[in-house]
């Protein structure tokens, strides 16, 4: 029997740059953290999967920061040592819940204690090398990779084209590199999507003027190469839109409650349908357009939403309370409001029998909405359940298991295809053209949550600077100095650090606030040195010992994209309205 529609989860994985910025509880433990709950158990889920007989497709977005960091030997010992402490902590928690005849906590203190030794096997296993092993998924055909903006800048309010053609440039080069094929999607930042329109800084940095011309964030994409991206619905139809993380985060709330009033959602457009592709071009230039896929709201919140979605059962793992000094956790949620001292302890089994009912139910879910689909228009359409990767293991420790037990449900139904997104994109071929307005994933569809009182602060330091850097890499791109050319190239580097999105992010969510604002002005501090250096050089002076030394700190302690070129910043490949 023909399907009656096309399903994949697609997986967007990102850790900010860490390595050697810190270590806890904001540094290299927090990617130890997510490689161990999150990248880990979605390999080891798939190999069991591929064991069975299932053949899972998977559609995986590595951003290229990531993947740098995880190819990164330093990391490779840095995370050993890490599941090795993680080891000792069980042992030691051990010892005190036996001498206190503590039999649950003991339980699960042995459970913590395998479960990081198989991580390190399986680690081993895997000759360290996480990227080799998701290149193999891929060139087996169950996992499709995707890429994403370089460092996930946050596209819309980038400054200079030259800023989004590097983000750009880098994340085809730095995943070409990695995987061995170029990508065809990509994971918009935030799911931030600007169209071609004359545009003037949000903020006054100085430097502000009229407004001028960008380019919409397709053209770069066209381009260079890549065929499809992925909006929230809200982008495609109108109407409202829920943020993703405002019911996690208090501090959400309170910034949406200041701008809501200010906010008038566009009339829903109900003829655009998410199971549907579309092509997308803000210009008439005669460039190829880009196919867009849709986030399908009604399975998003059956996941996304701790309050309400499947994460917030009580029965499942607790986020937030931990056991130190080991930092094990071993209490259950017991409900969305319960305070910390009030969780009751966590039941292995309990959280696991919950599994089969969640996942035949959300696997119910798109076999109905797939169904409807094409009784309602005869043609198969495609359901996209767009996550954060490390939603499923970090966030929702039971998460890798729930996926499994998806895919295994749906490989033994007709009605519902797996899919690659790039294999539908080439099965369907669309024709229809929209336009998209400006937004992300955040609630109301705009940025708020990236541009506030708490953060235009970082937009005066990175406007400024993405100006000075094209200046730069234009007068000094076709140096014979290869000094010069080290700390320009440096300067880059640190620039497209200082654009990350997840700085504001982690200031409006207060999760992390102190790290993100130290991390946006270190290295806002280290560009503006290198680009000081970069022009004693270009006026012929002698370097000191402790210029060199700075130097060389920078490039050690930011130590990505090798193949950065000057070039992406110095000039623009076809600028707006030429």
């Amino acid at each position: 029997m023909p399907a009656k529609g096309y399903f994949t989860f697609v997986l967007h994985a990102h850790i900010p740059y860490v390595l050697s910025h810190g270590k806890w509880p904001h540094g290299t433990d927090w990617l130890s953290e997510a490689t161990a709950e999150t990248y880990l158990p979605i390999i080891r889920v798939l190999r069991e999967l591929i064991d069975e007989g299932v053949r899972p497709h998977l559609t995986v977005s590595l951003s290229p920061v990531l993947s740098e960091q995880l190819d990164d030997d330093s990391f490779k010992n840095e995370f050993a040592d890490y599941l090795e402490q993680k080891i000792t902590a069980a042992r030691i928690d051990s010892e005190e819940f036996f001498k206190y005849d503590q039999k649950s906590l003991l339980e699960m203190s042995h459970f913590w204690e395998k479960y990081y030794l198989d991580t390190l096997a399986l680690f081993d296993s895997l000759d360290r090398n996480i990227l080799g092993e998701f290149r193999r998924l891929q060139d087996e055909g169950y996992v499709e990779l995707m890429t994403c903006g370089a460092t996930h800048g946050y596209f819309p309010l980038l400054s200079r084209d030259e800023s989004l053609q590097a983000q750009v440039k880098a994340a085809v080069k730095t995943h070409s590199r990695h995987f061995g094929r170029p990508p065809r999607g990509i994971w918009l930042p935030e799911c931030a999507y600007r169209p071609a329109y004359p545009w003037k800084k949000p903020i006054d940095d100085g430097t502000s003027g009229e407004p001028y011309a960008r380019k919409g964030a397709e053209e770069f994409l066209s381009e260079n190469g890549i065929d499809f991206f992925i909006v929230d619905t809200s982008l495609l139809k109108g109407g409202k839109s829920a943020g993703v993380y405002i019911d996690r985060f208090e501090s959400l709330k309170v910034l949406w409650n200041q701008m809501e009033k200010e906010f008038k959602p566009r009339a829903e457009e109900a003829e655009k349908s998410p199971r549907n592709i579309y092509l997308v071009a803000s210009t008439t230039e005669g460039k190829k357009p880009v196919a867009v896929f849709t986030r399908d709201p009604e399975t998003g919140l059956l996941v996304w939403s701790g309050e309400h979605g499947y994460p917030g059962d009580g029965r499942y793992l607790d986020f937030h309370k931990k056991r130190f000094p080991g930092g094990h956790r071993y209490w259950a949620v017991t409900s969305s409001q319960a305070d910390l001292a009030d969780k009751v302890e966590y039941s292995r089994q309990k959280a696991m029998a919950r599994i089969p009912e969640n996942a035949g139910h959300f696997a119910e879910v798109i076999e109905k909405l797939l169904r409807k689909h094409h009784a309602d228009t005869g043609q198969t359409g495609i359901l996209a359940a767009p996550y954060d990767a490390e939603l499923f293991g970090h966030w929702w420790f039971e998460g890798p298991e729930f996926l499994k037990e998806v895919l295994r449900r749906l490989s033994e139904t007709d009605a519902v295809e797996m899919t690659p997104l790039a294999a539908h994109l080439d099965r369907e071929e669309p024709v229809d053209m929209v336009t998209l307005p400006e937004g992300s994933w955040g609630q109301g569809g705009y940025h708020y949550i990236w541009l506030n009182k708490w953060t235009d602060w970082t937009w005066k330091h990175i406007y400024p600077a993405e100006d000075r850097m094209v200046e730069l890499a234009a007068k000094y791109k076709d140096s014979d100095n290869p000094l010069l050319i080290d700390i320009v190239n440096q300067a880059a580097r640190e620039l497209m650090l200082m654009s990350a999105s997840d700085w504001q992010f982690l200031i409006s969510t207060w999760s992390a606030r102190d790290y993100a604002e130290l991390r946006l002005s270190e290295h806002s501090a280290d560009f503006s040195k290198l680009v000081e250096l970069a022009e004693k050089i270009a006026d012929g002076q002698t370097p000191s010992a402790g210029d060199l030394a700075f130097l060389n700190d920078c490039k050690d302690r930011d130590r990505l994209f090798v193949d950065i070129d000057l070039e992406w910043f110095a000039k623009v490949d076809y600028p707006a309205g030429k």
